[in-house]
């Protein structure tokens, strides 16, 4: 079986480009957007927010879903320092929307309530997660290994509503396993194991703090992220 089709990092084909999740997408917050609001001047972001820190005190604690991992399952983070609160916030959520795809694969259910907390309803994100996961357990696979993640970057747009989170990931060591069996696809490393990702998050309204995605945009075979 091609790993790359049976792992979490597999190209969605989305009907815009890359360069709409910056300019064209929709940038509501509401956690069931339409989608007709239009994101326009990412290239603004990284400006700083004030007293993020008096923000993030006075925002409720988000009652989050589980999402323990299997002990042969590690979805592994670069720390990175970044300058805004809203930018952290965005970025943490992106990660936690890749983790609970991984989550969603191994409770081997395309149901599962992590991938659908994080991501807008119905919406673009929610459906490849669904689509990805589904297409693991209708193929009798769950997945096994490290898998890294690097170079964070966020780009927030000038209403604090939307920002675009993009990184690297490293599935050298990310393996398809058989869940009858437990038998464990193992391949050479090579380019395909490195993967470009753009995930356009849009904050919530009705639940402060928390930024859901909207859209994915996920590139196999991203040189430029190989080490």
């Amino acid at each position: 079986m091609n790993r790359s089709r049976a792992l979490p990092a597999a190209v969605v084909s989305l009907t815009a480009a890359t360069a709409l999740l910056l300019t064209g997408c929709g940038g509501g917050g509401d956690d069931k957007d339409s989608g007709k609001d239009k994101i326009a001047g990412a290239d603004e972001g990284g400006k700083k927010s004030s007293s993020p820190s008096a923000k993030k005190s006075e925002e409720p604690a988000i009652d989050r879903p589980d999402m323990k991992l299997p002990s042969d399952v590690d979805v592994v983070f670069e720390k990175t320092s970044l300058p805004d609160a809203d930018q952290a916030a965005a970025a943490k959520d992106a990660e936690n929307f890749v983790t609970a795809i991984r989550h969603g694969i191994v409770k081997q259910d395309p149901e599962d309530a992590a991938y659908k907390f994080y991501s807008e309803y119905q919406g673009p994100a929610f459906k490849y997660a669904k689509d990805l996961i589904k297409k693991n357990v209708d193929a009798g696979y769950t997945v096994t290994g490290e898998q890294k993640f690097s170079g964070t970057k966020v780009d927030v747009v000038k209403d604090k509503k939307s920002a675009v989170v993009s990184f690297c990931s490293d599935a050298t060591k990310f393996f398809s396993k058989e869940v009858k069996t437990e038998k464990v696809h193992r391949t050479q490393p090579s380019v395909k194991d490195f993967a470009s990702w753009e995930i356009l998050m849009t904050a919530s309204d009705s639940n402060k703090g928390l930024w859901r995605a909207k859209q994915a945009q996920v590139r196999d075979g991203a040189e430029e992220c190989r080490s």
